[in-house]
């Protein structure tokens, strides 16, 4: 089941990368809740999260706190959300985002629009905070 995603980790369309390992990615969501919200995915094909192998399963949320604590270096914020929907793209995912309340991970509030120069700034501040 190829995805938007696939093509990310294939590099076959751009994004604005973080963070990877052997297993794992994470990038800049191009319709941002708030500046530094971040997708990870696994590089595998999975579609619904909770059908990621358990070993896995633990190694993607140790790779998301990770990230999580380079993101909270970088954008001011009082806590990283989780959330995980899956439904938007058949791939499994984690958004992190920084939040300074709960109406901050309403899905339905306007995205941000942020320009390419803002996008690999970010990406680039929040790499190098990010310890893997």
């Amino acid at each position: 089941m190829s995805s938007i995603f696939s093509k990310i980790i294939n590099r076959e369309i751009p994004s604005y990368i973080i963070a990877e390992n052997e297993n794992f990615l994470a990038f800049l969501d191009i319709f941002p809740l708030t500046k530094g919200h971040t997708l990870v995915i696994p590089k595998l094909e999975i579609d619904y999260y909770f059908d990621i192998q358990d070993e896995l399963f633990n190694e993607i949320n140790i790779f998301s706190k990770k990230v999580a604590i380079g993101i909270e270096k970088v954008i001011p914020c009082k806590r990283i959300g989780v959330s995980v929907v899956g439904l938007e793209v058949p791939h499994a995912h984690i958004h992190l985002i920084p939040i300074n309340s709960i109406s901050d991970m309403n899905f339905s509030n306007p995205k941000l629009e942020l320009s390419k120069n803002e996008f690999l700034s970010i990406a680039e501040e929040i790499k190098k905070e990010v310890n893997l």
